[in-house]
């Protein structure tokens, strides 16, 4: 019966900023990082325009989320059989999930945009 997961596909309809769609299948045992370095791989022609200079700096987001590297589609629970919508956005960092951030930030002075929780 193992064999029986590893067979089963989740579809991943990825959504860039200027939002061109592209699909594509990955296994549940896939981490959010397999997926920046598969679509970097295999980056769809149409989206010629908006190529990235490296895998590392593609984050997906779910539900408003940034997912971290490690991550993987079955910790997240996504159904099999439909299509679940992500979004694709170039970045360098990801945002700081404590206060730390906010606190630097102020020192500085600068201001970033508002973090999703």
């Amino acid at each position: 019966f193992p064999n029986i997961v590893f067979s089963l596909q989740i579809n991943l309809r990825l959504i860039l900023v200027s939002g061109k769609t592209k699909e594509f299948l990955f296994s549940p045992n896939d981490s959010a990082a397999d997926i920046a370095k598969h679509v970097y791989d295999n980056w769809p022609m149409d989206w010629e325009e908006e190529q990235v200079s490296s895998p590392n700096i593609l984050r997906l987001i779910y539900q408003g989320r940034f997912l971290h590297g490690n991550v993987t589609l079955g910790a997240l629970k996504l159904p099999f059989g439909k299509t679940t919508v992500m979004h694709l956005v170039a970045r360098e960092t990801l945002p700081e999930p404590n206060s730390q951030g906010q606190r630097n930030r102020e020192k500085t002075g600068e201001s970033n945009c508002c973090v999703i929780l």
